[in-house]
């Protein structure tokens, strides 16, 4: 049999034990054809055969994004990137230039900013009135939990004087009884994007809701081209299946309608994101969504909640006490009761629920619910998962592989590495936390299976650098745990561990990237270079159900 494509020369990496190493591969009709030698694979070729020779460059399964925001990512692309400024002045300089080069955005985004910018300094709106005065400007913090607005943008959205919040949520206020310019999570910022016309991207995540009133068709077709932006830069970074971390049965329609034009390049799921003021029968919409949409390309099946927020504003939720605010814990966004009774149900509707968790407060808190959803509803292969788990509590350690529960880790987010800051996150923790923040490998060690991501927009989708994090991570202190992968590890987190989470066998109980042809040729073999070279490989060819998505 002739095939359709072949892949030749390679350090094929298969994540398949029985086979791990190969030469080249062969693909038809989106699926692998066969594995193996140069030898036996190019005797496949006919006269209508495409041939790629690797020239010893790594070839792999391609790579699943295991959580991100794919349609408020593509709208952030067109918004100023500040990562890697430091002083107002600079970031005054990049603010005016951007502003001059939008002038009819409502309102002019900066994303990226980290918490320590202005060197201990702070954001407030008159600094951001010396930037722009006359427009809205907003910056925000590259986790997207915080959002700095000048004056301008405040009295446009009613803001100035304050607003009653849910828990978790603030409008930071002044001594002069007005708003600071600071807004801490989405409750308090989301009237600055439903003013910018931004709200539609990020209803997922804030609301959980469907746009009221009723997109136009011409606003369907701008939010198909963010999405389309999205997911085109995911497959250019090698990326061939994502899990989209918010959502709502609006992005699973314009998905559908990207599919339908032909320009769906990456494989997607959707959650249903249930928010803490939502009422339990509100988990009929997620299965509804999970009936709808079953298809390998585009499907839901999941529930993503939030439990907590970040360190960095102290809405985390701590087992014990911040280091650096003794008496305070952080506040929770559900109740024990509350998680529990949305676990049970979800669980017992066969929903997967993934569920935001930075302080080891918030870990406990979910990994109980998930216990309790066992004993009210027997066990099964649920494979629920943990998001971010920043810090874990020693005592919850061994409780992720017990409760079968996946824990989901991004290697871009640990302070010190890549572009993030080492402050405030590592004072907020403490000393007594270290052993146990970001400890993939103590995780891993625990039994726990470990599935690696990037977050994006609030990381970079870069997996070659996060393998990069991952490979060179060193302690804070000498005396704490290593807690880096090899490569093979880390590239296993970002395809096969992947896969696992979102279900991928197929009736033979193989997972996809052991068939489906979703591949990833890189530009150097990530074995063979310098482990702090591996951010500089960068994807040559991504495939993904047997159709090239993006080529250098």
């Amino acid at each position: 049999m002739h095939a359709e494509l072949i892949i030749k020369g390679a350090s094929v990496v298969t994540m398949n034990p029985d086979q791990p190493r190969a030469q080249a591969v062969a693909v038809t009709k989106g699926k692998i054809l066969a594995v193996g030698s140069d030898a036996d694979i190019v005797e496949m070729i006919g006269p209508a055969t495409r041939v790629v020779d690797a020239k010893g460059a790594t070839l792999s399964p391609g790579f699943v994004e295991a959580h991100m925001h794919v349609f408020g990512g593509g709208a952030s692309l067109g918004h100023l990137q500040l990562t890697g400024m430091k002083g107002a002045a600079m970031i005054r300089a990049a603010v005016q230039a951007h502003a001059l080069a939008q002038p009819d955005a409502k309102v002019l985004y900066a994303q990226g900013a980290d918490y320590d910018m202005l060197d201990g300094a702070a954001f407030d709106r008159h600094l951001l009135d010396s930037m722009v005065a006359d427009r809205p400007l907003a910056i925000v913090t590259f986790d997207h939990h915080t959002m700095w607005v000048n004056t301008k943008a405040l009295e446009v959205t009613g803001l100035l004087q304050g607003k009653t919040l849910g828990p978790g949520n603030e409008i930071v206020m002044g001594a002069d009884g007005l708003a600071t310019g600071e807004l801490r999570e989405v409750e308090a910022f989301g009237p600055i994007d439903v003013y910018a016309g931004e709200d539609r991207n990020s209803l997922g995540l804030s609301t959980g809701g469907e746009p009221n009133p009723a997109p136009s068709d011409e606003d369907r077709k701008a939010d198909r081209e963010t999405i389309k932006r999205g997911l085109d830069w995911c497959a250019r970074h090698g990326i061939t299946s994502i899990h989209n971390m918010d959502g709502n049965l609006y992005t699973l329609d314009l998905l559908k309608e990207i599919e339908a034009e032909g320009d769906l390049s990456c494989r997607i799921k959707v959650p249903f994101h249930f928010k803490n003021f939502m009422s339990i029968d509100m988990l009929e919409k997620a299965s509804m969504m999970h009936e709808t949409y079953t298809g390998d390309w585009i499907n839901s099946g999941m529930v993503k909640v939030f439990c907590d927020g970040v360190s960095e504003t102290y809405t985390a939720f701590m087992v014990d006490d911040y280091a650096d605010r003794p008496g305070f814990k952080g506040d929770p966004l559900f109740s024990q009761a509350q998680f529990n009774e949305l676990a049970i149900e979800a669980d017992r509707r066969g929903l997967q629920i993934a569920v935001h968790s930075i302080g080891d407060g918030a870990v406990r808190r979910v990994l109980d619910g998930y216990e309790a959803a066992r004993t009210a509803n027997g066990p099964r292969d649920s494979r629920h998962r943990v998001e971010h788990i920043e810090v874990i509590h020693s005592d919850d350690l061994p409780r992720l592989a017990e409760l079968g529960a996946i824990a989901s880790m991004q290697p871009p987010h640990v302070p010190g590495l890549l572009d993030f800051p080492e402050e405030p996150a590592r004072g907020r923790f403490g000393p007594e936390r270290w052993h146990l923040s970001f400890a993939w490998r103590s995780v891993k060690n625990s039994g726990a299976h470990v599935v690696f991501a990037s977050d994006w927009p609030v990381a970079r989708v870069d997996v070659l650098a996060g393998i990069q994090a991952a490979v060179t991570r060193t302690p804070w202190e000498p005396d704490l745990p290593d807690q880096s992968f090899t490569v093979l590890e880390a590239l296993s987190a970002y395809t096969l561990e992947g896969a696992y989470a979102e279900h991928a066998e197929d009736r033979k109980g193989q997972l996809k990237p052991g068939y489906l042809a979703d591949l990833v040729l890189l530009s150097a073999d990530i074995e063979t270079i310098a482990p702090q070279e591996i951010g500089t490989v960068s994807p040559v060819l991504t495939i993904c159900g047997g159709r090239v998505t993006y080529e250098t």
